[in-house]
């Protein structure tokens, strides 16, 4: 009897753990048993590693093969434990040295030729082996580039199970070593917030959610500029830094949306999917261990759901939780996953079903209206921290001076970055001490006891309590806008003027019987 181990990684989500692949050679008739929980994919692997081990010019032991993953609880999915698989079962035959094995990763899915395939998940495999302490790392060596992310681990790219094989058997030179190190960030130019005509109030509003991380809602007729508002939203915020960069590449290469050759991205993600999305395509979920959905791959960006009014209402409210934590945790047969999902919503709809750009020449009934925009629930919409409502474009300048109407040409993009960045910034140091990046960010509690305002300022929120027109959480809400105006104008802190005006752009009443863009501030 032979008895050998190699090494994997198990993905749980975002979150890994070291897989020991162990081959037992016994007695008894040729045969391969597969045991550890594995899926469907995993225990089709028997059939393609023996294959791949015969045509790379290894011979295949006749005899009765035991391979066990540990931990045996953890569910394993996907084909990325063929490698390692394979070079067990040699190790227990005798074919390469036990101890090479030892301290080794290895991870790709086997073709019946014996070429390595590249798998999902590359990126965050090996930072969990970098946390769990491994040094050295066997990866397809199309995956090279995602690999090379991570620094402060012994990488190598191998093109063919031979190569491997070889490798182990101390032949140097037959595995390319993957050169870790800073990649060029990647990330096309953004658009420009001077192409919007108009809409004052709106780019008022996207400017504040950008400074605060603050989640927005326009409501306006079809053409008056809420996509082209939104798009530019991502040309505010901050580049990622090196983490969040990690972070939301992981969370694409376990989507299988990361290009293998793709930089290091550098600009916030937008992700816009269309009104007809399910809820496991939303939030994350399918069979066995759930996927990432769109709220994990708009990590540390934006989400722009586009036609809100369009959405399933059940699929709307799954957004509540991440919402508010941050992340998704996904609970299913075969276990529970973890997401990150810290994103900014961004939402835009028409005024009714019918959308005339003139509100008189507007068809629908008062009980259409209701029916139309109740499918935005109320504890939805308290999670909104600024609502504003748009017109239709009146006239347009198309020799590039300033529109009609206007007193001045629009800003563009670099103007209103420029503050946004000195806003952020002064957060960050406001709230440094415990480590919240955004004024969104900063719990309720926290942000009453450490931001104390004048009385006349908090007077005006208290009368909003009273009146019932607002709910605690949408006084936290305005509170924390109301930190952020500040911001933008750098001062020490909010003044009334700053949270009469966080109440007016949380207190947009939404009435399809009356005006819409109402501001309503006791």
């Amino acid at each position: 009897m032979a008895l050998a181990c190699a090494w994997s990684i198990g993905l749980r989500g975002v979150d890994g753990e070291v897989v020991e692949i162990e081959a037992d050679i016994g007695q008894g008739l040729p045969g391969v048993s597969l045991v550890g929980l594995p899926d469907a994919a995993l225990a089709e692997s028997r059939d393609r590693v023996r294959a791949a081990v015969v045509n790379s010019g290894e011979t295949w032991p006749a005899r009765r093969i035991t391979l066990a993953l540990s931990p045996a609880t953890l569910p394993k999915q996907g084909s990325g434990y063929d490698l390692a698989l394979a070079c067990s079962v040699l190790a227990a035959a005798g074919a390469v040295p036990l101890a090479r094995l030892r301290g080794v990763v290895l991870l790709g899915e086997l073709a019946l030729d014996g070429r390595v395939r590249g798998v999902r998940g590359v990126l965050p495999a090996l930072l969990a082996a970098r946390r769990l302490g491994v040094e050295r790392v066997v990866v397809p060596a199309a995956a090279a580039v995602e690999a090379g992310l991570v620094e402060g681990l012994e990488v190598f790219g191998a093109e063919h199970l031979s190569d491997v094989l070889a490798w182990l058997r101390g032949e140097h030179g037959t595995l390319g070593a993957v050169r870790a190190g800073a990649r060029p960030r990647g990330g096309a130019p953004p658009d420009d917030l001077a192409d919007v005509v108009g809409q004052l109030a709106a780019r008022r509003a996207v400017e504040i959610a950008a400074a605060g991380g603050h989640h927005l809602l326009m409501v306006g007729p079809p053409g008056s500029g809420k996509t082209m508002l939104a798009r530019r939203m991502t040309g505010l915020l901050p580049d990622l830094d090196v983490d969040a960069a990690l972070q939301v590449a992981a969370v694409r290469s376990l989507a299988g949306a990361l290009d293998p050759q793709e930089a290091l991205p550098a600009a916030p993600p937008f992700v816009a999917p269309h009104h007809s999305v399910s809820s496991a395509a939303l939030v994350g979920g399918g069979s066995g261990l759930a996927r990432p959905g769109a709220v994990s791959l708009a990590h540390r960006g934006v989400l722009f759901l586009d036609e809100i009014y369009e959405f399933a209402p059940h699929v709307l409210e799954m957004l509540r939780t991440p919402l508010e934590d941050g992340e998704v945790r996904l609970a299913r047969t075969d276990g529970v996953v973890r997401y990150p999902a810290r994103f900014q919503l961004v939402m835009a709809a028409n005024p009714c079903p019918c959308a005339p750009p003139r509100d008189t020449d507007c068809t629908c009934s008062s009980l259409t209206k209701r029916r139309y925009v109740a499918r935005l629930s109320g504890p939805m919409l308290d999670r909104v921290d600024l609502r504003v409502s748009l017109r239709a474009v009146e006239g347009l300048s198309w020799a590039g001076g300033p529109t009609e109407g206007l007193e001045e040409v629009p800003e563009d993009t670099a103007a209103v970055r420029a503050r946004v960045l000195a806003a952020r910034a002064a957060a960050r140091e406001r709230w440094r001490d415990a480590g919240w990046p955004t004024n969104a960010e900063v719990p309720g509690p926290e942000l009453r006891r450490r931001g104390r305002l004048p009385h006349d300022a908090t007077a005006v929120l208290e009368r909003q309590l009273r009146s019932g027109a607002m709910t605690a959480r949408g006084a936290d809400r305005a509170l924390r806008v109301a930190w952020t105006i500040s911001d933008l104008r750098g001062a020490a802190g909010p003044e009334m003027s700053d949270v009469v005006e966080a109440i007016g752009f949380k207190g947009f009443v939404n009435d399809p019987d009356g005006e819409p863009g109402g501001w309503a501030v006791a």
